[in-house]
């Protein structure tokens, strides 16, 4: 394929980028083409944003004042204005002004889904299929409310099908309703819903934490409660599962009511007969799911090791799998040797995205009508600007949220005093070198500095118990809740956490040492994990030396194991089946 209308390779990959939510205060979204309609004042209010219809030509957006506004040609009333008439000029939707807007999806039609940070839940547009959850079939002209069977929940996330809605409580149940030929709503039957009802079969008792639906497919990351311990093979165990319901596009789960199977192969769509959720239990699923996203038919997965995987249609390469070949059981998606830890896609277009650790956002599938066939580097920092500059519709597929480059909260404050000498009354000499920091700042967020520096009045404390990058991770982690570290310092930052009884760091430690974790340096981290008692860190270590036991076992790290943990090892391996023919 030639690639000269693709983005350029960032200029300096070999550089690390910081790779946190601070990205989104960059994003321009006068990217979208439909944003040209409004003014560069209009553009500076905005805070929120989502762009949708069948040619990205409708858009809904909130401002500083919190009101919201509309722009665009109002497809069956989905501006939600109370009529039909197309505006190419920003008009007050006084119905929604005022709420605050916590999750927004759309469908094809398109209808219109919201959530606000208070639970409510809002829809309007296109209905022929009930999509709307009100009970009738008439398009909504104007936002209203649904309390049908959601009366007494707290919805906190929503998604949109082609034609059919999904919601996701603060408990984590989740309700759907709406088109449901496929058994998409997950009722039982393939006759559409016209309210919202609970999606039970398999999903009982379990709570949910992400939902996403393809063109006729929903899915949800569930987590299932189950103890891996409880498996005799550990290909079976996990604790999220990737529950399935509708035209899921794959083949290999397992369910009580239907087995999933491929059918009509000229359609070049795979079809799961499900029409109660089923849960997939293939042998990808040994690994911890964090994020699912759905393309029109395909889907991505994104798991706790930063590994992302990919089913479904693929005749634009949007699984980059480097062909257009169909895949019925999800397929690891290789992006270079960097961990994912977003991936995106949206039910109307075949455009996938994801962003690694280190700031890096990689596209594939549909681009401009080319077929990108494996993760190709741009030089965005985002991946919803993916979506403005490539995907055809050009439209987004999340609520982009826009901070402003002019206004400093208080934690953005706090984060640029940071190692700021010229408003530190107080230095730490670590190796040499000196952090500045703000003693009342460090004795107002941490137990062991309010002790510490209440009978301490030097201006400068020597450390010598901790490393320079250690001990500056921690005091920066003070200032912005948050590390940024390679796995193998996160472990000198655990030692350190685990010293001064910091809970919540240490459980950053372990998120950030799971995140980079590798074949060549599992087993150090398995013995930090053990060495500092972290149970949780420990069993995600040793399930992952497990999955790659072959590999593990080639390492210097496993032939200079500690004598007792390598018999310790071999015996809880031994255990789970992991020697078996």
């Amino acid at each position: 394929m030639e690639v000269e209308d693709l983005p350029p390779l960032c200029e300096e990959s070999g550089k690390t980028m910081q790779a946190s939510l601070s990205s989104l205060k960059m994003l321009d979204v006068g990217k979208w083409p439909i944003f040209s309609l409004c003014s560069a004042e209009d553009l500076h209010l905005i805070r929120q944003a989502c762009v949708f219809g069948s040619a990205g030509n409708e858009v809904l957006y909130t401002t500083v004042h919190n009101e919201v506004f509309v722009i665009g040609t109002n497809c069956c009333g989905c501006l939600g204005l109370g009529d039909v008439q197309s505006t190419i000029e920003p008009r007050r939707l006084d119905s929604l002004s005022g709420k605050n807007i916590a999750s927004l999806s759309y469908g094809s039609g398109p209808h219109i889904l919201l959530a606000t940070a208070e639970g409510e839940v809002f829809t309007w547009g296109h209905n022929a299929y009930s999509q709307l959850g009100n009970g009738t079939t008439n398009h909504g002209l104007v936002p209203c409310p649904i309390s049908t069977n959601l009366s007494n929940k707290r919805v906190t996330e929503v998604a949109c099908g082609s034609y059919h809605s999904l919601v996701r409580t603060a408990d984590g149940e989740v309700f759907a309703w709406g088109y449901n030929n496929s058994g998409q709503v997950g009722s039982g039957s393939t006759a559409n819903q016209p309210i919202p009802r609970r999606v039970t079969g398999c999903l009982q008792n379990k709570v949910v934490v992400n939902i996403a639906c393809g063109q006729m497919c929903s899915m949800s990351v569930a987590d299932t409660g189950e103890d891996s311990r409880s498996y005799s093979e550990l290909a079976k165990s996990m604790m999220k599962a990737i529950v399935l319901q509708g035209d899921c596009l794959i083949h290999g789960c397992l369910s009580g009511q239907a087995s999933p199977s491929l059918v009509s192969p000229l359609s070049r769509r795979l079809h799961c007969e499900s029409i109660i959720p089923s849960v997939c239990r293939s042998k990808w699923t040994c690994v911890f799911s964090l994020q699912v996203a759905c393309g029109y038919a395909h889907t991505l997965v994104l798991t706790e090791e930063g590994q992302v995987y990919a089913w479904g249609t693929n005749s634009y390469g949007q699984l980059g799998t480097g062909n257009k070949s169909n895949q019925s059981y999800p397929t690891p998606v290789v992006v270079e040797k960097d961990r994912i830890i977003e991936i995106a896609a949206c039910h109307s277009a075949h455009t996938s995205a994801a962003k690694t650790q280190s700031g890096h956002v990689y596209m594939w599938g549909q681009c401009r009508g080319q077929s990108v066939t494996q993760p190709h580097l741009t030089h965005f920092s985002c991946t919803d600007d993916v979506f403005a500059c490539f995907s055809t519709p050009a439209v987004t597929w999340r609520l982009l949220s826009v901070e402003p480059d002019d206004h400093l909260t208080v934690a953005d404050s706090l984060k640029r005093e940071f190692d700021n000498p010229a408003t530190a009354d107080l230095k730490f000499l670590v190796d040499g070198k000196y952090i500045y920091a703000h003693r009342t700042l460090l004795k107002i967020r941490c137990e062991h500095f309010r002790a510490s520096l209440e009978a301490n009045e030097d201006d400068v404390v020597e450390m010598s118990e901790f490393s320079y990058p250690v001990y500056r991770a921690f005091l920066e982690y003070l200032y912005t809740d948050g590390i940024s570290l390679s796995p193998e310092e996160a472990v000198g930052l655990l030692d350190l956490a685990t010293f001064y009884r910091e809970k919540r760091l240490k459980k950053l430690c372990q998120q950030t040492i799971k995140q980079g974790i590798r074949e060549e340096n599992a087993i150090a981290l398995l013995s930090a994990a053990v060495k500092y008692d972290a149970q949780d860190l420990e069993e995600f270590c040793f399930r992952f030396c497990i999955n790659h036991l072959t590999v593990v076992t080639q390492t210097s790290g496993f032939a200079e194991m500690d004598h007792d943990l390598l018999k310790n090892f071999i015996s809880k391996a031994s255990r789970v089946g992991a020697f078996k023919n």
